[in-house]
């Protein structure tokens, strides 16, 4: 029986590099494929603080993937992804920060661009494999009941990366394997170092960038007032995108009896709106362009967990399904800095349910 053929993304970190020992060492035949995403005509700065981020110069982490297929045997390819990747995340990166909202880059990369454009591009290359892989931290189960496959949580809910993934289709989880899935870090640092991987103990990677956020948004600067939640002007701001839901320091401003945080930014005013810490915390929210794991929601209300960001302890919660492609969720207590722009992410106990947009 002839070999099934697995292509995973390689990214020159310990995590791809033990998920392709691990896929090896099962019998499979292994493709290892790199995204490129760099393009050199970004207004970007050059340092070293740019390396193991998926937006950066790539030249050594390149050299550092090329390196790891070679020691472990297996065919390697560059997968040219500038132009998707630039249109379905960089712009849209720029748009969000624009009207005043704060994006996750990493959600729309994940579902475009890695589980999207990367393997359909191989394919144009003339790839031909059976199944996709990465090394995030998430398991993939077929639900013999439903007909459907369930995204779920990683054993290891430290590591546990399903946030990022919850736009993913039915279509891309039949093809999909995670083999870290059932693993904890420790085990995949000795997994790459029995493979005699020198990135066994590299550092983690960073998740988008790690230079200043400025650098992509190279914006004009757009004054405005900083505003108190009644109206009253106390200072002045360069642009909303140099703020965030909880920002405290670098506001620029004095004499308040109490500490005082970014509580809200209004695009259509221009105004960054500051409040105490109680004025953070909100009970409900909306979100859009909502996206289900299994194609459609467990029903039209229903109650589950919610993560307002990739490190929020979920939230107990009750949903109700609106029209368009839109939820509103109602806490069982009130959470602190809900973010116009983040992903809220549903889940039953270990199972993504799905999630949207915060509005």
């Amino acid at each position: 029986m002839e070999k099934e053929t697995i292509l995973i993304g390689l990214s020159g970190g310990v995590d791809s590099a033990a998920s392709a020992v691990i896929l090896k060492d099962k019998g499979y035949r292994v493709i290892g494929a790199t995204m490129i995403v760099w393009d050199p005509s970004l207004p970007v700065p050059e340092g070293p603080y740019q390396k193991n981020a998926c937006l950066s110069p790539e030249k050594e982490d390149l050299q550092e993937v090329e390196d790891i297929a070679r020691k472990l045997g297996i065919d390697f390819v560059k997968v040219d992804c500038r132009d998707p990747y630039r249109r379905a995340v960089l712009d849209n990166f720029r748009l969000e920060y624009s009207c005043g909202r704060t994006p996750n880059p990493c959600v729309l990369c994940n579902s475009l661009i890695k589980f999207g454009v990367l393997p359909s591009a191989a394919e144009k290359q003339g790839i031909q494999f059976d199944k996709f892989a990465t090394g995030h931290y998430a398991r993939v189960e077929f639900d013999e009941k439903s007909g459907k496959y369930l995204l779920k949580k990683a054993k290891d809910l430290s590591r546990d990366q399903s946030y990022f993934l919850h736009r993913l289709t039915q279509r891309q989880l039949s093809r999909v394997l995670f083999p870290l899935g059932e693993m904890t870090k420790p085990e995949i640092r000795e997994i790459a170092r029995k493979a005699g991987l020198e990135v066994a103990d590299k550092e983690d990677s960073q998740d988008f960038y790690c230079g200043d956020y400025n650098d992509l948004l190279n914006f004009p600067s757009k004054p405005g007032d900083i505003v108190t939640l009644d109206g009253q002007a106390v200072a002045r701001h360069e642009g909303l995108w140099h703020y965030t839901i909880g920002k405290r320091k670098g506001l620029g401003i004095s004499g308040f009896k109490t500490p005082m945080y970014v509580v809200r930014l209004d695009a259509a005013k221009n105004q960054v709106v500051i409040g105490p810490k109680e004025a953070l915390y909100s009970q409900k929210l909306t979100a859009d362009k909502v996206s289900w794991v299994a194609g459609e929601a467990p029903a039209q209300e229903f109650r589950c967990e919610i993560k307002i960001r990739n490190l929020h302890n979920p939230a107990k919660a009750a949903v109700r399904v609106l029209e368009n492609g839109r939820i509103e969720a109602a806490f069982d207590e009130p959470q602190m800095s809900i973010t116009a722009g983040q992903s809220a992410v549903m889940y039953d106990g270990d199972i993504v349910l799905g999630g949207g947009i915060i509005e």
